[in-house]
């Protein structure tokens, strides 16, 4: 396996393609993920990111009249899913690893099958809360920020495990970490989201990839100010077509971002959602031409299941 950094080294300057995918619901077959992302394959990206998720749960009341919480959507798999990435299209996978809804111990067997299998590059995030806590809350025994298990994952570099009487050979994972360009939402400013952010990079975080954004602008600034507080890896910027008009609200509600008044107004102008498919290719190809000439490393495109029209915008660039 090569780590992300190598690839971005060994490409001299050429910016590379990736995606994102999400695994399937728990019941639901590989094969139609499999089958969507298969087209993306012509633009040979060197790695594949796989999201890790924590389960959702509910209140039921039982017949006795007692609460119980029950998870009723879980997306299982990841290291499954990696796994078979890497046999059916000989890429390199990185598999998400979280902090919500899991313990210390949890992530270390996590990573532990990870090493087992090869698999040399990891994602670390907090995570997202629980949808009906609102704010995020850690498993009991388990972290509570993304440093924390950037911690984690470079002492198991070190060899170093939980338990400290269990010995084992060092791991070698590359650590990406997110970062955000129209900030944290949980920062209190984006002083504080710079501190945090160059924290995870002295802990051992190798690159980081950015949460999506539609004004390039946004981007450039947030590298300057990057290297301005001494980050000085790789910033990957994260990218996804808009495809409907809801996604105006519902991505800027869920992500927290910023939609440029000139993609706002194209896109209400149109009549119909394949209308706004067509204005959201056009916008992609648009934003992907300026970030190369700016010289990013990589566009990682968050594909969301779906992956026409990311192979139209790839179609243009690469």
């Amino acid at each position: 396996m090569t780590k992300v950094t190598d690839f971005i080294q060994q490409a001299d300057g050429k910016t590379l393609f990736s995606i994102e995918i999400i695994p399937p619901l728990k019941g639901q077959n590989i094969n139609e993920l499999l089958n969507s992302i298969e087209p993306l394959m012509e633009f040979k990206p060197p790695f594949v990111d796989v999201t890790y998720h924590r389960e959702e749960l509910i209140d039921r009341v039982g017949t006795d009249g007692t609460i119980e919480r029950v998870p009723i959507r879980k997306r299982p798999g990841t290291v499954g899913i990696c796994a078979r990435l890497m046999e059916r299209f000989h890429v390199d996978a990185v598999p998400h690893v979280i902090c919500g809804g899991f313990t210390k111990d949890e992530t270390e067997d996590v990573l532990i099958d990870l090493h087992y299998l090869g698999i040399d590059n990891v994602l670390v995030l907090r995570g997202d809360p629980e949808k009906s806590a609102g704010v995020f809350k850690p498993k009991s025994g388990g972290h509570t920020y993304a440093s924390e298990l950037v911690s984690q994952v470079n002492d198991m570099n070190k060899g170093i495990l939980l338990n400290a009487e269990t010995e084992m050979s060092p791991t070698n994972f590359c650590i990406g970490v997110a970062g955000y360009p129209e900030k944290h939402f949980d920062a209190t400013s984006f002083d504080t989201d710079y501190q945090h952010l160059r924290k995870k990079v002295e802990l051992g975080a190798n690159y980081i990839v950015t949460q999506m954004f539609f004004d390039n602008q946004k981007y450039f600034q947030f590298v300057e100010r990057c290297r301005a507080e001494g980050i000085t890896v790789p910033i990957i910027p994260g990218l996804k077509p808009i495809a409907t008009r809801k996604q105006l609200s519902v991505l800027a509600q869920i992500f927290h971002l910023e939609f440029p008044k000139d993609l706002v107004n194209e896109v209400e102008k149109c009549e119909s959602d394949q209308e706004v498919r067509q204005v959201g290719i056009e916008w992609g190809i648009q934003q992907c031409r300026e970030l190369i000439e700016y010289g990013v490393p990589v566009l990682h495109f968050y594909t969301m299941g779906k992956s026409d029209n990311v192979a139209q915008i790839a179609r243009q660039i690469f």
